[in-house]
């Protein structure tokens, strides 16, 4: 359904100043989130991702998010409504409440009028008011759609599921089965979804992830797997381990109770019968693996591209996995690339070095799914769109702050 537009005079308030807005709207969400975080330390504790706040990638994700919709909404792009679906998603898995966006609001526009000052006349801050509850409720409905479709209140996305089983599938990866404790069924999923998991921090911090839905055994179980994040150098400084993959990886096993949500997510296969190209890099492999399994459920025949890069053989999550899958569907094929590839070189579907499509015949009227390192997904659609691959047939799944892979 297409978005209602903004009144004429605040769309040409927004319009007027989005440059200068835009430009400091890197500065007003810092504020925002140092002035959220003092009134409601709660949310920094047992909601928001804490590496992300640290790192500041929680801040540009907010900026852009706001930029790029009052961008859209006063423009002649595509309705801004078509963009929200990713951040409804997340939020719904998150159990995001319509009650939270008052004090979104509260703060965000104390932090416009701190950066801003005396630019923010009674007309510019009524403009953008009205901006920001455009925005806020069209989440709002996206995200009451969501929990309705999976027929729960409002926020009622977590349930306490056991560690079935545990697998270590490669060194820095582990797969979790997880189940309802008395066999009772779980709501339903899509392939391409992901769950949210909740752990206890040892200083009390309940922090929250994504993990995509790698298979769903039966009814009562569902599996996702974790790479170990470990702490990393880079050019602007230290980067910390995974506070919630290390914790995963050294202190949940086999009969431990874990919290996870309800799935969601909206990069899901799209009906119909034509060719499909899977690519993916390093853990980005789990979604892939969803769909490849409801594929050789549902439609074994159908044509599937499946390309993956990873580091070598020996760290490639789910190698064994991925293989028998597309060996079990007789109208798939798979590539694959490593940057160590060893004494294995010359296997044709073996290739050393990082993912290249040059010699790769992409079928024609092809859907197309990238999962993986954004700067990664960003080269194959770049890549892909000079082939002539249109871009809405192009789909990615971005884990952490959202960014869109034509900024990348």
């Amino acid at each position: 359904m297409p978005s209602t537009p903004l009144s004429p005079a605040s769309t040409e308030v927004v319009r007027a100043t989005l440059p200068v807005v835009g430009a400091a709207i890197g500065d007003i969400t810092t504020v925002f989130y140092r002035r959220l975080f003092a009134a409601h330390p709660e949310l920094e504790k047992n909601l928001f991702n804490r590496a992300n706040q640290a790192q500041g990638d929680q801040q540009r994700a907010l900026a852009g998010s706001i930029a790029a919709y009052a961008t859209l909404l006063v423009g002649d792009g595509p309705d801004p409504a078509e963009v929200l679906p990713r951040i409804a998603h997340k939020h719904a898995s998150l159990g995001v409440l319509a009650e939270h966006y008052p004090i979104v609001h509260e703060h965000l526009f104390a932090a416009i009028v701190e950066v801003l000052g005396d630019a923010v006349t009674p007309e510019i801050a009524a403009a953008w008011d009205e901006l920001y509850w455009h925005m806020a409720k069209a989440l709002i409905t996206a995200e009451a759609g969501l929990y309705a479709e999976h027929g729960v209140a409002a926020g009622d996305v977590w349930r306490t599921l056991t560690v079935l089983r545990r697998v270590q599938e490669s060194p820095d990866t582990v797969s979790f089965v997880v189940g309802t404790p008395d066999g009772s069924p779980l709501p339903a999923s899509k392939p391409g979804q992901y769950v949210s998991v909740a752990v206890t921090l040892p200083d009390g911090a309940r922090q929250v992830r994504q993990y995509s839905l790698t298979r769903v055994p039966n009814a009562s179980t569902r599996a996702f797997t974790v790479k170990a994040v470990p702490a990393r150098v880079e050019a602007d400084g230290v980067l910390p381990a995974g506070e919630v993959s290390n914790h995963l990886h050294a202190e949940v096993f086999e009969g431990d109770a874990v919290d996870v949500s309800l799935p969601f997510g909206e990069l899901v296969l799209a009906e119909g019968s034509g060719p499909l190209v899977l690519v993916s890099a390093g853990i980005g492999t789990t979604p892939m693996l969803g769909f490849l399994r409801h594929l050789l459920r549902a439609d074994p025949e159908r044509e599937v591209l499946v390309l993956h890069a990873d580091r070598s053989p020996a760290l490639h999550a789910h190698r064994l996995e991925l293989t028998s899958l597309v060996a079990a569907m007789p109208g798939a094929r798979l590539l694959r690339w490593y940057e160590e590839l060893g004494t294995r070189a010359g296997d044709d579907a073996l290739r050393p070095g990082r993912l290249d499509l040059a010699d790769v015949e992409v079928p024609d009227g092809a859907e197309v799914y990238l999962c993986g390192p954004v700067p990664f997904m960003a080269g194959v659609r770049e890549a892909l769109v000079a082939r002539g691959v249109p871009a809405a047939a192009i789909h990615h799944e971005v884990f952490g702050p959202g960014r869109e892979l034509t900024s990348a």
